[in-house]
């Protein structure tokens, strides 16, 4: 991928090619040229709703709690199932309560 928001998309979430493709709804030939990608409001919408949380817990924390189930699932696959409503409730609930990991019973 350029250097694009959908590169800044993928590292701030740790997000591989082929999820930000999934979450955008695009061909990799559109994420490259990048034009197309101005007319996707969820790109936008996605670095306007990661911005803080990415400053707050920090990337590496963001990039786990992606990958740790919590209450509504795991974030990654919210995103790539393009639920952004699940998405940004779990985001709000990092922000309240930081990321809590519980063994497994």
């Amino acid at each position: 991928m350029s250097t694009t928001a959908a590169q800044v998309l993928a590292e701030r979430l740790g997000l591989t090619d082929d999820e930000v493709l999934a979450v955008l709804d695009a061909d990799p030939l559109s994420v490259i040229a990048g034009g197309e990608m101005e007319h996707k409001p969820q790109l936008a919408l996605l670095l306007t709703l990661t911005a803080e949380p990415a400053e707050t817990v920090g990337l590496p924390t963001l990039h786990r709690w992606m990958r740790t189930a919590g209450p509504a699932g795991r974030p990654v696959e919210l995103l790539t199932a393009r639920n952004f409503t699940a998405f940004e409730d779990a985001l709000a609930t990092l922000q309240e309560r930081g990321l809590i990991i519980r063994r497994a019973r």
